[in-house]
């Protein structure tokens, strides 16, 4: 049980950086019928809820094609369905109106009694559901009519800004309303699309029956760009995944920065993917490799969580917050989805026309990658541009990594005369050098 206990604060804590990343940003989830009659759909609203309360403003647009698809065999109407589009007429619009209306007050209550029955008992989450896409008729396409299906004309941005503004999540169905009270059948991938594009949203989150986007050998994708999306589309991709592929390129495209995809059927696939660094599904962006740069106060924090375990077993001397926040500006980071994954220092000498590279840290998860050397290449392109002429390391425990970057041992007596009256005779730390 100590175990389990200590596993549960440790992913607590390293949880930290993306509830605090997350905390007032705009998500629009896109699920289909599929995914609300599936058995798992309650803990999803569940973790939806809890997203809620952790302050991230949701949007949440659900499809009903499989409980129309029900209405229509019910009512003995016949599915008249062209190029993936369905061909909606007035007898058609009212089964499409039934399901899609209740399939939206299902959702509503799951959203209200599940919080009862869960952890989130003693939240108060409103949902908040109106007339927010106006909608107009696809119209008559390569000789078909298609009568009272639509697409959206415009999103009311304004009035789901007011109800997130609010703290309500906001629900949309795939009904669309016109200026002269029609009612037309609209797709999700362009009710999400529309909405996530107008909202300017943060993120556009995608549920399927896949555990993600899935490649040509049936492999899971972890991450991609948008070339990797055009690519799958332009290949032999089953229907479902294809609405998922357009809508990630369509709002990509629009700005939004980053599209997810996780499976409905999981119980952890949405917390995983929003608050563990290496996710249960897909993540797509226009830029989804690890980014380095020179670090900002913002990132005090996240550099104390990844240096705290070397200060504790005594191969990094600690530093308080207080000095790390003076010494920020010394610093280089690598971070992956804004979690800082590598850090590095570097302290010039310049009478000595020599800088200290110290702090180099990398998560013990991302040690396999060059890393390490791309934080070395960085500090010495930032000594060359101070116009230092070499750059020496301390160190008790990795000496054979610098030394297969070069660096060559030296006596204390080669360091700068103001580095040596620092230096702790303690820690036997070794010296290496290298000529830049």
């Amino acid at each position: 049980m100590e175990n389990a206990d200590q596993n549960y604060v440790k992913w607590f804590r390293n949880a930290a950086p993306y509830i605090n990343a997350h905390r007032g940003k705009t998500f629009v989830m896109m699920f289909g019928g599929e995914a609300v009659q599936h058995p798992n759909f309650s803990n999803i609203i569940h973790d939806i809820a809890l997203l809620r309360s952790l302050g991230v403003k949701l949007v949440l647009i659900h499809g009903a094609r499989p409980q129309i698809d029900a209405r229509l065999e019910q009512r003995g109407l016949e599915q008249k369905i062209e190029h993936n589009i369905r061909i909606t007429d007035t007898e058609s619009l009212s089964a499409v109106i039934d399901a899609t209306g209740s399939l939206r007050i299902h959702i509503e209550s799951l959203l209200t009694m599940g919080l009862i029955n869960s952890p989130m008992h003693g939240a108060q989450i409103r949902v908040s559901s109106g007339n927010f896409v106006i909608a107009k008729p696809i119209g008559v396409l390569n000789g078909v009519d298609y009568k009272h299906t639509g697409e959206v004309r415009r999103v009311d941005s304004e009035g789901i800004s007011r109800q997130l503004k609010d703290e309500s999540i906001v629900l949309i169905s795939t009904l669309g309303y016109s200026s002269t009270g029609e009612v037309f059948n609209l797709s999700l991938e362009d009710v999400a699309t529309q909405t996530a594009n107008a909202l300017k949203a943060d993120k556009l989150i995608t549920f399927s029956e896949f555990n993600g986007l899935i490649d040509s050998a049936g492999e899971l994708i972890r991450s991609c760009d948008l070339n990797t999306v055009h690519r799958l589309l332009n290949q032999d991709t089953p229907h479902p995944q294809r609405v998922l592929l357009r809508a990630i390129l369509n709002c990509s495209k629009a700005g939004v920065e980053r599209c997810h995809s996780v499976s409905f059927s999981s119980e952890t696939a949405l917390l995983q993917e929003l608050f563990t660094r290496d996710g249960a599904g897909t993540m797509v962006s226009k830029d989804y490799r690890e980014r380095i740069s020179v670090a900002s106060i913002d990132d005090v924090g996240g550099i104390l969580d990844l240096i705290a375990p070397l200060e504790e077993n005594g191969t990094l001397v600690k530093r308080s917050r207080e000095l790390l926040e003076n010494e920020i500006s010394q610093f280089t980071v690598i971070k992956k989805e804004d979690v800082i994954i590598a850090c590095a220092a570097l302290y010039p000498y310049p009478e000595a026309k020599t800088g200290e590279v110290a702090c180099v840290v990398i998560h013990p998860e991302y040690r396999g990658g060059n890393r390490g050397q791309r934080l070395l290449d960085s500090m010495e392109a930032e000594a060359k541009k101070q116009g230092l002429e070499s750059i020496f390391v301390l160190t008790t425990v990795s000496a054979h990594w610098f030394i297969e970057q070069g660096f060559v041992e030296q006596p204390i007596s080669r360091l700068p005369e103001g580095k040596q009256q620092m230096y702790n005779f303690q820690r036997k730390s070794k010296v290496f050098m290298k000529q830049i």
